[in-house]
């Protein structure tokens, strides 16, 4: 019966064609609508992520990773007396304003790590080295904002609150939710450039011992210095990515234009294959006058569904591969995980199959007797 499906499948190549394109249209548009959207906010956790730090301490209802509140560096101590803690240091995040040779200033969010550990420093450097950070006055920023920060190179000088900073360092892809440049340098220049206090910093990170339980060091924590909040990295990762998520109306407006294509390229594939079944009563009843069993009728409208969500899905995914290699950009990411990419198959079968079960109840009561008219 499966081999009967195919041929009568492709035996009307315009109605087969039109259902096709609705279903690679559905799955390229949700995966390259989705992979757009995780790309997007997975910037709002960019430094947690790539930290390298297990465990993230920072003021009371910390929400944002790059919004921190400012929390007394003394506390590091209890922090780092908690057994199980390998390392615990201060790190700053700050707005501050780079004066550009050209006259102007630029906005810039400034990133204090701790000169031993370099914690939460700067990482996929395309120029120089991690510890050059370290150099007399050195900052890292990143190759993609050169067109905001007029084109330093390595060695250039430039002023962050009136404050001499020279490029040491350059990485590529260290570009955050928001607008702002990131500028890396070590935490006694972060204070200096941010005009912070050297008394207090953003956050404390922290690093375990090998085999040690992160929750349970993050109720020490709590314990030990009640003023503040701990997550893990994961944890904290998330909270970033719901700040943006539930304070602005980005999830709503991705989702709803994603919904709205995956809804008209699936009307697109439910009246084809709806009328694709319709047109074929003359042939339902012709197999039901020779003896069909309604199992195998049943097989034959399900065999076209799922051949047809089939065949879209995989030009669908290898359009989307394509479009991810060309046109993925640091600036844009397209971020497409398995389960995206897997979710989106399902949901497109899914609705085929359910299109073209909906005329079934026609084909139920199909007399073969029409075949002799």
């Amino acid at each position: 019966m499966v081999e009967f499906a195919i041929k009568t499948l492709v035996a009307d190549r315009g109605k087969m064609f039109t259902a096709l394109v609705g279903v690679v249209f559905s799955i390229v548009l949700v995966n390259i609508q989705g992979g757009l959207f995780f790309g997007l906010i997975q910037k709002a956790s960019m430094l947690v992520d790539h930290g390298r730090a297990d465990i993230w301490v920072g003021h009371k209802k910390i929400h944002n990773v790059d919004f921190p509140r400012d929390i007394p560096r003394r506390w590091v101590h209890r922090i780092r007396t908690i057994p199980g803690v390998a390392h615990a240091e201060p790190y700053v995040v700050g707005v501050s304003q780079m004066t550009l040779p050209s006259g102007g200033f630029e906005p810039v969010f400034v990133v204090g790590v701790d000169e031993s550990t370099l914690m939460g420093n700067a990482w996929n450097l395309t120029q120089g080295r991690p510890e050059d950070v370290r150099k007399t006055d050195g900052v890292i920023v990143d190759e993609l904002e050169d067109g905001k920060l007029d084109q330093p190179a390595v060695g250039d000088l430039r002023e962050i609150n009136g404050v001499r900073a020279r490029v040491v360092a350059k990485s590529r892809g260290v570009m955050g939710f928001l607008v702002n440049p990131y500028v890396f340098t070590t935490y006694s220049r972060a204070v200096a450039y941010t005009g912070k206090s050297p008394a207090y910093c953003s956050y404390f990170l922290v690093r375990l011992q090998p085999g040690v339980d992160e929750q349970a060091v993050c109720r020490a924590i709590r314990s030990r210095v009640p003023q503040v909040e701990a997550y893990t990295r994961d944890e904290y990762s998330r909270i970033s990515v719901n700040y943006w998520m539930t304070r602005t109306g980005l999830g709503i407006s991705f989702g709803a234009a994603t919904l709205l294509g995956l809804a008209v390229g699936m009307i697109v594939v439910a009246q084809t294959l709806y009328a694709l079944v319709l047109d074929r009563l003359g042939e339902f009843a012709t197999l039901k006058a020779i003896g069909a069993k309604e199992h195998q009728i049943v097989t034959i409208v399900l065999a076209h569904a799922i051949l047809m969500a089939l065949a879209g899905s995989v030009i669908g995914l290898g359009i989307v591969a394509l479009a991810q290699r060309l046109f993925s950009s640091p600036r844009a990411p397209i971020s497409i995980s398995a389960e995206l990419a897997f979710g989106s198959c399902i949901l497109v079968a899914v609705i085929c199959v359910i299109s073209a079960m909906l005329p079934y109840s026609r084909i139920r009561k199909v007399d073969p007797v029409m075949v002799m008219r």
